[in-house]
């Protein structure tokens, strides 16, 4: 199994409307670890490890987010993998 660990940085309207919690949920149900908060700047930071495939799915799915949030742009960095216990929203 190939791991992976990105840190995001998601633009747009992205706070406010259960961004973080939603994006708790859905790496919880794909077993990733790492940690979702809120920037000052108004962005979301996402920090995710695990499966590679897994870890994917969560990038591709945070250009979608929630219902109520509308993304204009995701940014990912590739980190050394780190093996973390949960997801946390922080």
């Amino acid at each position: 199994m190939k791991t992976l660990c990105l840190r995001c940085y998601v633009t747009g309207r992205v706070q406010g409307v259960g961004f973080r919690y939603a994006t708790a949920e859905k790496a919880t149900a794909l077993g990733i670890t790492g940690y979702v908060r809120n920037l000052p700047d108004r962005r979301v930071e996402v920090l995710v490890c695990g499966e590679e495939k897994a870890v994917i799915a969560l990038r591709n799915w945070l250009w979608q987010g929630p219902q109520l949030a509308r993304v204009s742009d995701v940014r990912c960095d590739t980190l050394p993998y780190r093996d973390l216990r949960d997801f946390r929203i922080e």
